[in-house]
């Protein structure tokens, strides 16, 4: 019988609109499609798919940035996070949440310029495991009910507003060090002020609080007014997959998505304004990057393409310009030794508006001296185009491509039978739109933008949201006049290496299949050949039939466990990259690719995509690798720009880079980024020729050949990869065998680092609670259920109701031998303030564990089992499935269903036990490390100190709002001492012609606040790492000496003989 929850809505006699049901859809694609349209105008594309794990569902609502109010950016972004928060159906706050958790599900929004989007997958099986029906319905139609509700009557809960805003604001402060956003809205604050693009669209909590509500206005008014200004049904799109069938999805969609009120609002389009008008056009602009990256972009006015689906002439240029085979331009920047890397393309704008053609080129020192020259040649190789005919067999290689791929685009205005297919096809040529098309691409027509640490001008400018240095001026005239002499050149004057490419013969001929029935998929590979120097796993794809395969061969050697010898490895697999770029090329756009990482074990190589061509490509990977000609210009660019690479991780985010770090405190061995780094600077060429020596004259290889092959050609290619590398068996006693670090009963670890980006304001903790070894799946299942039972009330406490920061999340931890949970969090707050807030989580997950009902463990436990149990979604993930087991030396194929038959016993009893002994921070069981990584900067100056200080001096809006933002940053860098906060305070309101009378008034509310809201008050400032079991933390000073003080675990071994996965007999070398 069905659960109460899911219980099936009474059917309604509804008229729904059939739109059509003959959907373009690749040849392969068993799913069953229909887009119907309801009364109220909200159109739905439903998908049947009898075989999926996971039902999913998505909305798209046509309203975003764009429609933001220009005195409150982030209002749709804003509305975006609120809307989550109850409904009147469903009044708990988390009730959306806890519904996915329970039934294996995620779900997520994003705000975008022109909408926003909602999303969520879910279990697709009822819990009686039959297939889903009318009367046996999957946790689908819960999922539905509560999805549809946000669009229907959402509460705006009063008390979620702040968090919330805070949320928004947390968000907005993880992004301010991350280049790609500081870039991308410098270019948007120097556009057209009257155009929406000009829009800062996260918005923060000035933008959306502070400011706001010091002028008197209600935000949560606000909200609501844009919520019932812009949210309307025929403004929707609506996509549900499901594996029940078409009849009843409809009928689900009908009684839970009509009651969306229809508005009638018209589609958003943009069309009084241009993003970039005249004045934006003829400049360029210099900016300093977070990262030690140099780039140079030129950006164009472009035709609007949203109306042309069926020839997207921008698709044809963006293909030229953006190539990187002989006679490209990347080609010839390249061999000047300017550039390392290029690319090119059309960006949407807005509807209504003209899209955005930006060729970006990542430069060398030299390039960056020469960028004068790169822009000169862009403007050569844009004249040779408008010269040559547009090509109709360039065109076919494109439209030959993209007919194997496939996306969605409600929004757009295409015909419904295209919905699948979309954009992602080419259907007709139109030379003379590509013309036109390339009639934008004018000098007069663009703005140049170079971001560099060192600059050639001097920066003499400050971005309003990010704070970004730059300066903008005008083209010089000699460099205008360069640019239009190449724009109008000839084969006569122009850089003779310029000519379009030659045809691809990477392009698949040889797509065929044969597909044959198949009781049930194999679980594992088979050995087809084992020998001192190789061993080769084979698996003919018989889940997804496609014509692709992965081919993943791993080069074991010892000498790269030195630090040394993998810097040197780096820059060895880095050189081979850099001289197979223009033959790669075509391969890459034909979808086969490549990769190549150096490792501590020795080296991965990886050749995927169509079958067709792939022997090709890894043969000439393999040459190249043994054939590499190491020149030293070459080396030094390569060097370089590696030595950068290394230098910026330490610039990423924190949250990003704690992880490596807790797999280096609990690994006996481990190369850590700075180790290196540090090597990378005194490799030298002669070195990186020595290893290749090495490297190649002895190894062991372990092969996976899985896909469209047969047996023969998977033995076939591994011939081909021996005879090509040819080297010297390496015996197993010379293989190195990882371990991880076993942590005793009590133990209490901690270890600190400085982040090295001064201006980064965020702290983070990875905080990892040792439950035991990985060959221990008993406990491994009891880790990974508590992980299922945690996680929804972990993100809910500490990131919705305490708001420690954007990033926050629990889950099961892995190194190479050994399990255990862990936290991880990025936030404003300092590390032990954040380990004390994880305890106290802790703490209170106790108990409710201890008060959950058998029915609500239940359910836990069959959410986690349905997840553990899903299939691959693709031939490459199932790939990466097997190559896990294989390279992990437990060889655990099976791995999953046996996780689940040790599940389904546990009991609660079980867990409380478990949880009792490892995790209860009051335990003297339990083992605990957790690595600090702590900011420079300080950000201890709260948004509602500011508010309050704001709303006393009576300031206009756009006075308030750059104040809001210079005194959080001001009065931050005082460094917690009181009279310099307030003479910081009384000069810069002096300079704002502020009354002498409000600053004094100022001053002492600032004194008050800081006395109730100062340091020591509330937030843990450099605290000790808190202990609840009465074990004194261990900080970490000296990792060799705390590694040594730890026992190892067992090293990986196959869990069964492998002779019982042999298959051997047409292997010829036995």
């Amino acid at each position: 019988m069905a659960n109460s929850e899911e219980t099936p809505p009474p059917q309604a006699r509804v008229e729904v609109e059939v739109v059509t049901e003959n959907l373009e859809t690749p040849e392969l694609d068993d799913r069953s499609y229909r887009v119907i349209r309801l009364p109220n105008q909200l159109e739905v594309l439903l998908v049947h798919d009898p075989a999926t794990d996971k039902a999913a569902a998505a909305v798209d609502v046509n309203v975003g940035s764009h429609s933001d109010e220009d005195d409150m950016p982030g209002m749709a972004h804003a509305v975006e996070h609120l809307l989550f928060m109850g409904t009147k159906k469903f009044p708990v706050e988390n009730d959306y949440h806890q519904y996915m958790s329970n039934h294996s599900g995620l779900r997520n929004a994003f705000t975008a310029a022109t909408s926003t989007n909602y999303h969520f997958e879910v279990s697709a099986k009822p819990s009686n495991d039959e297939e889903p029906s009318a009367t046996n319905p999957s946790p689908l139609l819960g999922a539905l009910d509560r999805f549809a509700q946000f669009f229907i009557e959402p509460l705006f809960l009063e008390n979620t507003l702040d968090r919330e805003l805070r949320a928004v604001d947390s968000e907005n402060k993880k992004n301010l060090q991350n280049d790609n956003w500081r870039l991308h809205q410098l270019k948007k604050t120097l556009s057209n002020p009257k155009h929406p693009h000009h829009h800062f669209s996260t918005g923060n909590l000035e933008t959306l609080k502070t400011i706001p509500e010091a002028k008197g206005i209600n935000v949560r008014d606000k909200f609501i007014e844009f919520y019932e200004k812009h949210y309307s049904a025929n403004r929707m799109k609506l996509c549900v997959l499901g594996r029940e069938p078409l009849d009843v999805l409809q009928a689900w969609v009908t009684e839970y998505f009509s009651p969306i009120k229809n508005k009638n609002l018209p589609r958003n389009r943009w069309e009084d304004e241009v993003p970039f008008t005249k004045d934006h056009l003829g400049i360029q602009i210099f900016a300093n990057p977070i990262m030690d990256t140099r780039e140079l972009t030129l950006s164009f006015p472009f035709m609007e393409q949203e109306n042309l689906y069926e020839t997207q002439p921008g698709e044809y240029i963006s293909h030229l310009i953006g190539h990187e085979g002989p006679g490209s331009i990347m080609s010839y920047v390249k061999s000047k030794g300017w550039a390392n890397g290029l690319s090119a393309g059309p960006i949407n704008i807005c509807p209504g508006s003209p899209d955005q053609f930006d060729i970006g080129i990542a430069l060398t020192e030299e390039g960056l001296k020469n960028y004068k020259e790169i822009v000169k040649v862009v403007f050569e190789y844009i004249a040779l185009l408008r010269e040559a005919e547009p090509q109709q067999w360039i065109f076919d290689e494109q439209k030959g491509m993209a007919d194997v791929n496939f996306s969605q685009s409600m929004q757009k205005p295409i015909p419904r039978e295209h919905l699948v297919s979309g954009y992602s096809k080419l259907r007709r040529f139109d030379p003379k739109l590509i013309k036109e098309a390339l009639g934008w691409l004018r000098s007069d027509n663009f703005f140049l933008v170079v971001t560099s640490r060192n600059p050639p001008v001097t920066l003499d400018k400050k971005e309003k949201w990010y704070g970004t240095e730059y300066t903008i001026q005008s083209i010089p005239n000699t460099l205008m006049n360069k640019v239009k002499t190449a724009a109008a050149s000839t084969p006569g004057n122009r850089t003779a290496t310029l000519h379009l490419p030659h045809k691809n013969q990477f392009i698949p001929t040889k797509l065929y299949v044969e597909k044959k029935e198949v009781k049930e998929p194999a679980i594992a590979p088979r050995i087809i050949r084992d020998d001192s120097t190789v061993r080769t796993w084979y698996k003919k794809d018989d889940t997804f039939w496609v014509p692709k395969a992965s081919i993943m061969v791993s080069c074991r050697t010892p000498i790269t466990s030195l630090a040394s010898m993998q810097a040197a490895g780096r820059l060895f697999t880095d050189l081979i990259k850099d001289a197979l770029r223009e033959y790669y090329y075509d391969a890459r756009l034909a979808g086969v690719g490549y990769t190549m990482i150096c490792k501590e074990r020795g080296m991965y190589i990886e050749v995927f995509g169509y079958n067709d061509k792939l022997s090709v490509l890894l043969e000439q990977v393999l040459v190249t690798m043994r054939d590499l000609d190491i020149r030293d210009d070459r080396f030094a660019i390569i060097k370089e720009r590696t030595i950068r690479s290394y230098r910026n991780w330490e610039l990423s985010a924190p949250s990003t880079q704690i992880g490596g770090y807790m797999s280096w405190l609990t690994t006996d061995h481990y190369n850590t980024i700075f180790d290196i780094a540090e090597e990378l600077s005194v490799v030298t060429a002669d070195a990186v020729r020595s290893f290749k020596r090495e490297f190649l004259a002895q190894m062991h290889m372990e092969v996976l050949v899985h896909g469209n092959f047969y047996k023969e050609d998977a033995l076939k290619l591994t011939d081909m990869i021996e005879t090509t590398i040819k080297p010297r068996p390496l015996p197993p006693s010379q293989w190195r065998s990882p371990r991880g670090l076993v942590f005793s009963p009590g133990s209490n670890c901690v270890w600190k680092k400085t982040l090295k980006d001064p201006a980064n304001v965020n702290h983070s903790i990875h905080y990892m609670l040792y439950t035991g070894a990985k060959i221990d799946r008993p406990q491994r299942a009891r880790t990974a259920l508590l992980d299922q039972i945690m996680h929804e009330p972990c993100f809910d406490q500490l990131r919705t109701k305490e708001q420690l920061g954007y990033i926050v999340y629990c889950g099961s931890w892995s190194n190479v031998t050994t399990f255990g949970v862990y936290f991880i969090i990025q936030s404003e707050k300092t590390a032990p303030y954040l380990a004390t807030r994880i305890e106290k989580f802790l703490e209170d997950m106790g108990k409710r564990l201890e008060n959950m009902t058998e029915e609500e463990f239940e359910k836990n436990k069959r959410s986690l089992i349905e997840r553990t149990l899903e299939k691959a979604k693709s031939s490459e993930e199932e790939s990466n499935w097997h190559w896990q087991a294989i390279q992990s030396e437990y060889y655990m194929f099976n791995d999953r269903r046996l996780i689940v038959d040790n599940l389904k016993p546990l009991t609660k009893a079980d867990m409380i036990e478990f949880f009792n002994h490892y995790i209860k921070p009051s335990s003297p069981s339990r083992a605990k490390v957790a690595a600090y990584l702590e900011a420079q900067a300080k950000s201890d100056v709260t948004t509602k100190q500011i508010t309050d200080l704001i709303k006393t001096l009576d300031l206009d809006e756009s006075t308030a709002a750059q104040t809001a933002t210079d005194l959080q940053s001001r009065l931050s860098a005082a460094g917690h001492d009181e009279e310099k906060e307030v003479e910081g305070l009384v000069d810069y309101l002096y300079g704002l012609g502020v009354p002498e009378a409000k600053v004094k008034a100022a001053s002492e509310v600032w004194r008050k606040l800081h006395s109730e809201h100062g340091p020591g008050n509330g937030v843990v400032k450099d605290a000790e790492p808190p202990s609840s079991n009465g074990t004194t933390p261990t900080l970490i000073k000296d990792v060799r000496d705390f590694k040594a003080l730890h026992a190892t675990s067992r090293a990986p071994y196959p869990e069964k003989d492998l002779a019982e996965y042999y298959d051997l007999e047409f292997s010829s070398n036995g």
